[in-house]
């Protein structure tokens, strides 16, 4: 029986377009030095996985009149501070004297609020299925624990949506592993039968060579296909204890996605019973439409439509230190991947 790089290395037929949807393997596939080893015939793309680089412009722009206008202390992820907004990043906010902290858990700051009853704390939840649960649950121990002054800024979105729009942008998708842990696999057999392929996997080097190597394999009948190659932690009901609580607190609606647009649908707003916890709501402020950087190919990195390096910003004025798109801010941004590891794998 062939290894898998035997099979990746004797692939010699149509050029198949494979897209990485999510950030970590974007990054893993570099650090591991997979794309120098790939035949010329199988191209990698980079899609939007990656929670951070599809928040639109607009969303940093509610956080920062959060913080400027309404002296909210606002608790986010890293990541998310230094991404550009329409005039300012949160990190230029923050120079101006508004409240910004890091935490790493919407626990952590549900736990700030109650320490500090006299000022207003927002949580900005940005992030698919992994991450959502963890914003549910702290909403819902809000509410049992009568904390007034904890609210969410949410920006969360569900990925189904997301691949819809993006047919006939690549050959087949490597589905993100911790995505899949909780949504089961259920979504990819019936998108298999809309004619959308894709591979679910880990993200050691063993696990994207096999994944790569069962597209390889899977596309030589011409058919759409599907198969799991992560098994060991995704199964094909996902986690319903997670997903029950996703819908008890929250539920579908329109978003905005960088690069793709409005996606109908696709996002998540709280269920009227969880309004008081939205931020949107207790400020009385609407989700706004930011200006991104014209210059920025964010949106058609995004899309598939190019890679990082021909961007004209990429390297020049647009670097880690001074980010000029969300995609070279993000720690899973394909941007930051091809400025942190692409000069290597090219040499």
């Amino acid at each position: 029986m062939k290894s898998a790089r035997e099979i990746i290395d004797s692939y010699d037929g149509r050029p198949l377009r494979i897209m990485e949807v999510c950030g970590t393997h974007t990054h893993e596939i570099f650090r591991l030095g997979i794309r120098r080893i790939l035949p010329p015939g199988l191209k990698l793309i980079s899609g939007p996985g990656c929670p951070v680089c599809v928040t639109p412009c607009g969303y940093i722009d509610e956080a920062v009149s959060l913080a400027l206008e309404k002296n909210a202390v606002i608790c986010t992820f890293g990541d998310l501070i230094r991404v550009p907004g329409s005039n300012m990043s949160l990190a230029s906010a923050r120079s101006r004297g508004a409240e910004i902290r890091t935490v790493y858990s919407p626990l952590d700051a549900l736990e700030l609020a109650q320490s500090d009853p006299d000022r207003q704390v927002v949580f900005l939840s940005v992030g698919f299925e992994t991450t959502t649960p963890g914003s549910c649950l702290a909403v819902r121990k809000a509410a049992e624990r009568g904390v007034k002054n904890f609210s969410i800024l949410s920006a969360n979105k569900t990925m189904p949506r997301a691949y819809e729009a993006l047919k006939g942008s690549a050959d087949a998708f490597l589905y993100p592993g911790h995505v899949s842990v909780m949504t089961g696999t259920a979504l990819y057999e019936r998108l298999c039968a809309e004619g959308v392929s894709g591979i679910v996997t880990g993200f050691t080097a063993d696990e994207i060579l096999t994944a790569l190597a069962a597209v390889v394999e899977l596309s030589r009948s011409g058919k759409p296909f599907f198969r799991n190659c992560y098994p060991r932690v995704v199964r094909p009901e996902g986690n319903p204890a997670a997903v029950r609580l996703m819908d008890q607190v929250m539920e579908p609606c329109d978003a905005e996605w960088r690069g793709l647009g409005m996606i109908p649908g696709s996002g998540l707003k709280f269920r009227d019973r969880f309004a008081p916890f939205d931020a949107r709501v207790k400020f009385g402020i609407s989700e706004l439409r930011g200006r991104d950087n014209p210059a920025c190919s964010c949106g058609r990195i995004l899309r598939g439509e190019c890679m990082p390096p021909d961007c004209p910003l990429f390297g020049k004025v647009c670097t880690p230190a001074h980010p000029a798109g969300a995609c070279m801010v993000s720690g899973e941004g394909a941007c930051s991947a091809f400025y942190q590891y692409g000069e290597k794998i090219d040499e």
